[in-house]
């Protein structure tokens, strides 16, 4: 019952944050943007989302195969 009412409060304030940037926006936007700007700017937040999902899955995958272990100090090198 908890889980559902976490994500049920996590979308309300999910839609309360998209629905402020929308009015913020729109009330201090001045000119309407043209749809090729809307299209740019969905295009960079959908790139910028599958880089970052990228980048969090190699940092997932490197811990998981043990990339990161230690490979000794590198004072026993010297």
């Amino acid at each position: 019952m908890w889980k559902i009412l976490l994500l049920a409060a996590l979308f309300a304030l999910l839609a309360l944050a998209v629905w402020f940037a929308g009015a913020t926006w729109e009330r201090f936007a001045g000119d309407a943007m043209p749809a090729y700007g809307y299209v740019a700017m969905a295009g960079g937040v959908l790139f910028s989302l599958l880089v970052g999902g990228g980048l969090m899955a190699l940092v997932f995958y490197s811990s998981r195969r043990g990339y990161d272990e230690s490979q000794g100090d590198f004072r026993d090198r010297l």
